[in-house]
């Protein structure tokens, strides 16, 4: 054998993502500052990331959103980018007047090596005769990981730097303990509801971040620089006091590596670790954890939402049972799903997600294992070209996902139920309610709907009512 013959064979064949069922690190950390109050995003890297992730955030929100950069160039790349990201923070001091500056770093920064936090350590010293704005940093190179995985980091990073040690914060007016609610990338709809359900268990909370008004606000006569709302500095830095922490993600609580850990960890808080609350069984775990923290019983409103989805369950059985479904997207989303399609009777055949945090098989069998026959695909690393290659055997009978999957709906002429970020061709994707007894209702109808709308649109005669 030769010698060039045996080093081919030893050549391993290059992989390639192609679509990828995912987005960059620091996009998540800039959605997560976003819901800081009056937090500029600050990406420390070239001009051109911040010029994309805007453009994503934008299309999905539908709200303005500035996101400032270092804007490094070649020159940087050799010499390093600490004076540009000084320059920078000041430039935002000047025209923004942040009180805080959120600062992602960038593939290009973490690639040549710059000391992010030793830079900051810098600034403060050389410009400590300023007003000096309270700077943030966490660590987002987007070749490490998806855009949740930035979110995720982002929220612990400001947990660390904000939440201080600090004794029990003692109970306020009529005896009500403050709660931690870490959500995750979930929509500003999703958090109005959830501060709705904390306000009936008469149960304040901090809830971070708080992106309900900061991407998706009123109307304004004058443009804002900085958006009101965010949660406030205050109520992070007195987070390490709280009575509990409640906090969504089975995927992140696999990882270890979460802020409702941290607090557990550093600072004693208890942790009420849930899954995404889709689907009557989730929901019920989190209101369960609720009315121990509060010490209340679930308010009788949401009780009868709860009675309305299960008739809801009841009268939807006949269209959904057996009906084979897709899901991807972010891990936890996927998780979420799976357990409420799962109750409702559907046949998920692939869940796939290009998240690759090694929890996604386990996490998706805990939802699974008891309730259905046979367990879905689950592929994590994946992109849509391979997504697109497991449909064609799989034949589906619908997606549930982003926006990112609508040319393997067109081109399998299959329904696509648009859940998560990003949704870019459709409208109102900040206003679309997930969470709680109510997102899961609006969930089932839309499903429901689909499945019927095709079967009207392929009969040659079509129906006009049920």
């Amino acid at each position: 054998m030769s010698k060039k013959l045996k080093i081919k064979q030893k050549t391993e064949a290059y992989v390639s993502t192609t679509n990828a069922c995912k987005l960059c690190k620091p996009l998540g950390a800039c959605i997560a500052f976003r819901g800081i109050e009056g937090t500029v995003p600050f990406l420390h890297g070239s001009q051109g990331c911040a010029t994309y992730m805007r453009r994503y955030i934008i299309s999905h929100f539908r709200e303005p959103i500035d996101i400032a950069s270092s804007s490094l160039s070649e020159k940087h790349a050799v010499y390093g980018g600490g004076p540009n990201l000084k320059k920078g923070i000041l430039n935002v001091m000047d025209k923004y007047g942040a009180k805080v500056v959120g600062i992602a770093t960038t593939c290009l920064t973490e690639t040549i090596g710059d000391n992010v936090s030793g830079l900051l350590r810098e600034f403060k010293e050389e410009f400590g005769d300023k007003e000096l704005p309270t700077l943030l940093n966490v660590s987002t190179p987007s070749y490490s990981g998806t855009h949740m995985e930035g979110f995720h980091a982002t929220v612990r990073a400001v947990i660390d730097q904000l939440a201080i040690e600090s004794p029990p914060t003692p109970p306020l007016e009529g005896g009500a303990n403050q709660v931690n609610l870490l959500p995750g990338l979930v929509s500003p709809a999703d958090i109005r509801y959830l501060k709705e359900v904390l306000d009936d268990f008469n149960c304040p909370g901090t809830i971070l971040p708080d992106i309900s008004e900061t991407l998706d606000a009123p109307a304004q006569m004058d443009y804002e620089k900085i958006p009101e709302g965010g949660t406030p500095i205050a109520a992070i830095q007195s987070m390490g006091g709280s009575s509990a922490t409640i906090e969504f993600g089975q995927v992140l609580q696999r990882t270890g590596n979460s802020g409702g850990q941290l607090l557990a960890e550093r600072n004693g808080v208890p942790l009420y670790a849930l899954g995404m609350p889709i689907g009557l069984r989730e929901c019920d775990r989190f209101f369960e954890a609720l009315e121990e923290v509060s010490g209340c019983a679930t308010p009788r409103k949401h009780q009868l939402e709860r009675g309305r989805l299960v008739d809801a369950y009841v009268d939807s059985h006949k269209y959904l049972f057996g009906k084979r479904v897709v899901v991807y997207g972010e891990e936890d989303l996927c998780v979420g799903l799976t357990a409420f399609l799962a109750e409702i009777g559907m046949k998920i055949v692939l869940c796939a997600s290009g998240g690759n945090s090694g929890q996604f098989q386990e996490a998706i069998n805990a939802v699974t294992s008891d309730i259905v026959t046979e367990p879905p695909i689950v592929k994590e690393g994946f992109d849509f070209y391979e997504i697109s290659e497991e449909i064609e055997s799989l034949e589906p009978d619908m997606l549930i996902g982003t926006s990112k999957g609508y040319s393997l709906t067109k081109k399998h002429q299959i329904p696509l139920i648009r859940v998560g970020f990003p949704i870019h061709d459709r409208f109102g994707g900040q206003r679309m309610l997930h969470l709680g007894y109510r997102g899961t209702q609006n969930l089932l109808d839309r499903i429901v709907n689909a499945i019927i709308e095709k079967k009207q649109t392929d009969s040659p005669v079509g129906y006009g009512y049920l």
